[in-house]
Formats: structure tokens, sequence, C-alpha cells
């Protein structure tokens, strides 16, 4: 009989940066509203939200949950999945790298055409500078609604690659947003992700509510800037 295939979504905010979903809010939709098995709450510098999560996680039995980061590097965006430690902002892309691999984590290159001064949150990415970095997987599929076109240039430019692994997400800031965007891989748990990652396996796609959810986010835009604000100035406080 052949292996399960599951659904996990590898990019979603909460309030511990510019999310507007608690980690409570998100496991709570996640387990009752999704078919996902695995989340990753991969908030802006800090892993503050992925480990309360992580906390929670035996409240809600069929939903493992990834610690991760949304590193903001010198070049761009970088996803770290399975980190024990936070990865210091500012840091060159291969230094942030690095820094992923040492704890035995797995870097992704969020977005990875996303103009920074196209869509409402100013997203950094590293453009054509990705074949200049060795990360070991790809964001091709991000369901933010302003990221058709960069979606599709990840995908030809994923189609060039050689030896990474396809990863998809919502990068969710609202809650209804998660599970939008997902990664297809082998099994059911987060080492079996781990391990689909590590075989290149892994399949993006695209989840339902593209519509609603851009609503959401046109009406929710004043709440998300004001949380960008605040998680800058947190930041700064450090």
């Amino acid at each position: 009989m052949p292996e399960a295939w599951s659904k996990a979504d590898l990019h979603i905010h909460s309030t511990r940066s510019d999310g507007l979903a608690s980690p409570r809010q998100i496991m709570e939709y996640a387990a009752r509203r999704t078919d996902l098995s695995v989340i990753a709450i991969t908030d802006h510098n800090t892993l503050e939200g992925a480990l309360d999560a992580k906390e929670m996680q035996h409240e809600y039995p069929g939903l493992e949950v990834v610690v991760g980061e949304e590193i903001t590097s010198k070049w761009g965006h970088i996803l770290g999945l399975f980190l024990d430690e936070e990865v210091p902002p500012g840091l060159s892309a291969v230094e942030t790298i690095a820094r992923i691999n040492e704890q035995g984590g797995v870097a992704v290159i969020a977005h990875p055409f996303a103009n920074r001064a196209f869509g409402p949150f100013g997203l950094r990415s590293l453009g054509e500078r990705i074949n200049e970095v060795a990360f070991q997987a790809m964001e091709v599929y991000n369901s933010s609604p302003y990221l058709i076109h960069a979606n599709r240039l990840a995908s030809k430019a994923f189609a060039r690659g050689q030896g990474i692994a396809a990863t998809g997400g919502s990068d969710a800031h609202v809650l209804k947003a998660v599970g939008t965007g997902y990664t297809l891989f082998r099994g059911t748990t987060s080492a079996d992700l781990h391990r689909s990652l590590d075989e290149l396996e892994t399949r993006a796609r695209a989840g339902r509510g593209g519509m609603s959810v851009a609503l959401r986010y046109m009406f929710r835009y004043p709440q998300i800037k004001r949380q960008q604000q605040m998680n800058r100035e947190r930041c700064k406080a450090r």
C-alpha cells in the first residue's frame, strides 16, 4: 500500500511579529478548519511564536509544529525551518544559511522574486541572486494575493534548478489565510517532512480561498502595518 502524502503550511506569521492571529488561534484554526498535518510558524527574526505553538502541540493530536523563523538577511528573506536557536538578522545570505545548517535546519528562499517595492508588505527577495547561495529549498508557491507573477517566476526558476526541494506556504498574516498555500510531503509527521525535503520529493500546491483572503488582507492592511512597525521597534530594543 503506498505511503500517505500530507500537507504542511511552512510559512505562517503570528502576533509575535506582523501576523494578526496568536499562536493559539493559529493552532486552533489549523487543527479544526484545515487538513494540514504540519505547520511552521515563521515570524520575522524571532522563534517566539513557533516555540509558543510547539509547547501546545500536545493539545492538538495530528498536528505537528516545526520551529521556524523568517530571517532578514542582507540580500532578502530566508526561512529557517527545524531551528533550535534564533538566527540574527542582518547577516549575508551565505552566513544566514550557514547558521541554519549548523543547527541541522533547512534553509528556504522565501518569495524569491517578490520585489521590495511590490505589494503592501515591502517584501525583500533574492531574485536573480538565488544562484549565488547554497540553499536547500525554494518557496515555489506563496499564497499572498499580490505574488501571482512572482510565483510564476519562481516556478520557472525551480524547473531549471537541480538539487533543491520545492515548498509552498501561505505566508499567512490573517488567520483564514492559513493553509491556502502548502507543501505536499510523503508521510504524516514533521520528521517525515524533513526527510521528504532532504529527498527532494516535496511539491508546492495552492489551496482554496484566494479571493476571500485577498479581501481580508485589503481590509486589515492598516492593522498589519501597525504590527510590522511594532515588530521593528521590538527588534531594535533587543
